[in-house]
C-alpha cells in the first residue's frame, strides 16, 4: 500500500507533477538586520532574483525594528545593479491611526510630506518608528514589472507599525518610479542609523 499520494495517486504512478500556479508567490530570498545600514536586493547578487522571471515582485517586512529612535523606513531603485539608488519617483501617501483605548481617536489624513514629485530620494514606507523594545513596522512592498524598458515602474505598499505603548499606525503609499531602463536593484534603509532587527522577504508571482 503506498504511504504517499499526490493527486489521488501512488507517487510510483506519478509521472509529473503541476507547475507552480499562476499568481503564486515564489520564496527568492531572505535578508535578515543585524545592526545592518541597510538591507539591498540587487539582482544577480547573493541569488537573488529582480528581472524579467516574474512580472510582480512582493517584498514582505516581519518586525523592522530601528536602532534610532523616531525614523522613517524608506526605500530606493536602482538601474545600474546598485552602484546609484536615484530613481525619480512620483508618490502619494496616506495613513490611518488609532489608539487601543481609542484615547488618540482615529484618522485616516493625506500626509504630504511623504509624497514625492519626481524625487530621486528615498520614498518613505512609514514615518515616526520608534526603536522601544516591542515597536516594529511589518507589511509589504508590491512592485510591478521591474524589468520593463518600456513603462514605468509602479509600486504599491501598506504598512502597519506598533508605536508607542497602544498606537497602532497603518501605512500606505502607491507611485511609480518614473524610469523605462529595468530595475534591478532595491535598497532598504532608515532615515537615520541602522535596521537594528527585522527580515525582509522577496517573492516573485508569476501572472500567467
Amino acid at each position: 500500500m503506498s504511504l504517499v499520494k499526490y493527486n489521488n495517486n501512488s507517487i510510483s504512478a506519478v509521472t509529473s507533477a503541476a507547475s507552480i500556479p499562476s499568481g503564486a508567490l515564489t520564496h527568492i530570498k531572505t535578508l535578515t538586520a543585524s545592526s545592518s545600514a541597510n538591507l539591498s536586493f540587487v539582482n544577480g547578487s547573493s541569488d537573488v532574483v529582480l528581472d524579467s522571471t516574474y512580472p510582480i515582485y512582493v517584498f514582505k517586512f516581519i518586525n523592522i525594528h530601528p536602532a534610532t529612535d523616531n525614523v522613517q523606513f524608506q526605500f530606493n531603485m536602482s538601474v545600474d545593479t546598485g552602484s546609484n539608488y536615484n530613481v525619480a519617483k512620483t508618490s502619494i501617501y496616506f495613513y490611518a491611526y488609532q489608539g487601543e483605548d481609542a484615547s488618540e481617536g482615529a484618522a485616516l489624513t493625506y500626509y504630504t510630506t511623504g509624497d514625492l514629485a519626481q524625487g530621486t530620494g528615498s520614498q518613505p514606507l512609514s514615518y515616526s518608528l520608534g526603536n522601544g523594545n516591542d515597536e516594529s513596522l511589518s507589511g509589504e512592498l508590491t512592485i510591478y514589472n521591474p524589468s520593463s524598458t518600456t513603462f514605468v515602474k509602479h509600486f504599491i505598499a501598506n504598512n502597519n507599525v506598533y508605536h508607542k505603548s497602544n498606537f497602532s499606525q497603518e501605512r500606505f503609499v502607491a507611485g511609480y518610479g518614473n524610469n523605462t531602463s529595468a530595475v534591478d536593484a532595491i535598497k532598504f534603509e532608515m532615515s537615520s542609523g541602522n535596521i537594528d532587527a527585522g527580515t525582509i522577504k522577496l517573492y516573485g508571482i508569476k501572472d500567467s
